[in-house]
């Protein structure tokens, strides 16, 4: 006989308090078994592939990892050292864009801009507030990761941790599946089932449009000229997975700069702004239709609320598990309405009268 509701609700009360528990008080230890774990179930279609393609699943996990090695070498010898630099210095020559603005103003709108007006001092503070704590907060981005974890054994210990999770995904599901309640398997089998298509249509889908738009806006950017081009392109992309606000930063941080850069010569601003209304009309009507989906599940206020609150509970891991667990907390959400729409206390005297 099944446990009563009473007691089903306390059992899973418990284990999800030692869930957030574990998670609050390993933190950063954790990080490189998340990150693997992430890396894992992100690649595991693509053993799937490979699989159905003839392949064993130890021969598919070794061509991943080689592919997957020889990707990170060469970003690490070629990409990397670029970003930190361009990153570095934008955040260095702030104040001279903030000057030039000034002199921007000053020549068109005089009135607007003498010596002692609060948008001048403004405009002056912002500047040198952008490079101070830019600066800070690029050289605490580091250190931080430095502090919680040595660098070097994080990335021995996240591709190692990938391999073996990816090698042994499909048994460890099966043994999973192997523990659930044999009452509420074929329940917990469907939510789990619609948990997963939501995170594969977010983490893989938008994972894979920030990766495409992130490389076309750095690599168009460069080739019209733009300075600091690679940087504009790695923040546009990363935080495409919000819709339009990727674009939307990330056009006015490189028309901004091209402003700077380019004025008077309007072709070279013009084809700044049409790299990303490309990118734009790419994602809108290719990537995101075709990769992602409609049926996402995952609104961008809730998964923002989601990143907000774990992140400041739980530091970064809290951040990497934000997703999987909003995903989960809204198909949650789902199948507890639609029971509720089904029971007496929602439909009340009306289920009556459609039995009788």
């Amino acid at each position: 006989m099944a446990l009563p509701v009473k007691d089903q609700l306390k059992y899973w009360g418990l284990a999800a308090a030692i869930f957030l528990l574990a998670l609050w008080w390993l933190g950063d230890v954790i990080l490189p078994f998340v990150l693997g774990g992430a890396v894992a179930y992100f690649l595991d279609p693509v053993a799937d592939r490979l699989e159905a393609m003839g392949a064993s699943r130890a021969l598919a996990t070794g061509i991943i990892t080689l592919v997957a090695l020889l990707i990170f070498v060469v970003l690490l010898l070629l990409v990397v050292p670029t970003l930190i630099n361009q990153a570095i210095d934008l955040f260095n020559i702030a104040p001279k864009v903030f000057q030039d603005f000034q002199a921007f103003l000053t020549q068109r709108f005089p009135e607007l801009l003498d010596q002692d007006s609060t948008l001048r001092q403004s405009l002056t503070s912002l500047g040198e507030t952008i490079q101070s704590k830019g600066g800070q907060l690029l050289q605490g981005a580091l250190s931080s990761v430095g502090s919680l974890i040595n660098v070097v054994m994080l990335f021995v210990i996240v591709p190692v941790v990938a391999f073996y999770l990816l090698y042994d995904w499909d048994n460890m599901v099966g043994d999973i599946d192997d523990l659930l309640p044999r009452d509420h398997a074929p329940v917990i089998r469907r939510l789990a089932g619609e948990i997963d298509a939501t995170l594969a249509s977010f983490i893989r889908g938008m994972g894979t449009v920030c990766l495409i738009l992130g490389t076309y806006y750095a690599i168009a950017l460069m080739l019209v000229g733009l300075q600091f081009g690679l940087v504009v392109g790695a923040v546009a992309g990363l935080i495409t997975f919000i819709p339009y606000v990727g674009a939307l930063v990330g056009g006015l941080l490189a028309i901004g700069l091209a402003f700077f850069q380019f004025w008077g010569d309007w072709l070279s601003i013009g084809l700044v702004a049409g790299i990303f209304v490309i990118g734009q009309v790419i994602e809108g009507n290719v990537l995101t239709p075709k990769l992602v989906g409609d049926s996402v599940g995952l609104h961008p206020v809730w998964l923002i609320f989601a990143l907000s609150v774990f992140g400041s509970l739980f530091g970064f891991v809290g951040m990497l598990v934000a997703v999987p667990v909003a995903a989960a907390i809204g198909v949650l959400m789902r199948f507890v309405l639609s029971q509720y729409k089904d029971s007496r206390l929602y439909r009340g005297l009306e289920s009556h009268s459609d039995q009788d």
